[in-house]
């Protein structure tokens, strides 16, 4: 049954022969391309921009030669041959229906190589997405974009959305990250007392950075500012401009200051105020109005 089926599909061994040399021919020569490249860029610097162009020829080699091997097996079956000679007959219709199904995917497509022709983030950067998604970029694919989220789950983007998309960079240029560490502090509290405690806790920890000039350090100024920004109803708002290398340890070194100026405030009698409502009645209350279905 199998032998009849194949025979009529034109079907031989010289034909399964031409098959599976065209399969192996572009197997060997994606396997060629990719070495080629990823020894172009060992040779390279290595930087988050030769990787990213390395990550897109990649899998671009690999869709345009596997795209050729298909249309090449296509062209050596006899009865495959006829049926595209046919479509392409009515080649104006077809490649309307085609172009109409696929424009998301030729979307996609551009909006990737205007990424890598243009840079606004390259493989490594820690870039936040329109406002729901931040990660690190894995890879730069024709299709879609993979991101690394701190939850280490891949987040799946299509390169069209990104192209439309606000991207904050944190990685281009300069790494090196200013983390707000904002905390509240109660009015009757001692405000220079919080405001060093808040200096030294900062300055002590090991990933805290110094980025002041020459200038500014024989003026005085300190390596970590501590400011009063906002009077509110219940308390003062402090804020402290930590620098960190890069936006993760940055984040990091926040979240091990909340632990420790908690402590340090517990310890030195800094009040850090929580919400407090003042409840007023009008009128007479009764015993009844606060008692339950049981009395109590």
């Amino acid at each position: 049954m199998i032998t009849d089926l194949l025979h009529k599909l034109g079907f031989n061994l010289l034909l399964l022969a031409k098959i599976l040399l065209i399969m192996a021919a572009a197997f060997v020569l994606e396997r060629l391309i990719r070495i080629l490249l990823k020894r172009a860029y060992l040779r390279s610097e290595g930087g988050n921009e030769d990787r990213t162009r390395y990550r897109f020829l990649r899998n671009g080699v690999r869709f345009i030669v596997s795209l050729i091997a298909i249309a090449a097996i296509i062209y050596t079956i006899p009865a495959f041959k006829h049926l595209a000679l046919t479509l392409f007959a009515g080649a104006g219709i077809l490649v309307a229906v085609i172009g109409f199904a696929a424009q998301g995917a030729f979307s996609n497509i551009i909006s990737g190589i205007f990424i890598v022709s243009f840079k606004p983030f390259r493989v490594g950067d820690m870039i936040k997405v329109g406002e729901l998604h931040v990660g690190v970029v894995e890879d730069i694919t024709l299709r879609h974009t993979v991101l690394v989220s701190f939850e280490n789950r891949r987040v799946i983007i299509p390169n069209a959305i990104i192209g439309d998309a606000t991207i904050v960079n944190s990685s281009i240029g300069d790494e090196a990250t200013c983390e707000f560490v904002e905390l509240g502090i109660g009015y009757e509290s001692d405000l220079d007392k919080a405001m060093a405690i808040v200096r030294e806790e900062a300055e002590r920890h090991p990933d805290c950075i110094d980025r002041r000039t020459e200038t500014e350090k024989k003026q005085g100024v300190h390596k970590v500012l501590v400011r009063l920004v906002t009077i509110a109803d219940s308390s003062l708002i402090l804020r402290a401009y930590v620098w960190g290398k890069d936006p993760i340890t940055s984040r990091r070194t926040h979240y091990d200051l909340n632990r420790s100026l908690k402590l340090r405030f517990d310890k030195e009698g800094i009040v850090m105020p929580y919400p407090q409502r003042t409840v007023t009645f009008n009128g007479p209350i009764s015993v009844r109005h606060i008692t339950d279905e049981k009395g109590r």
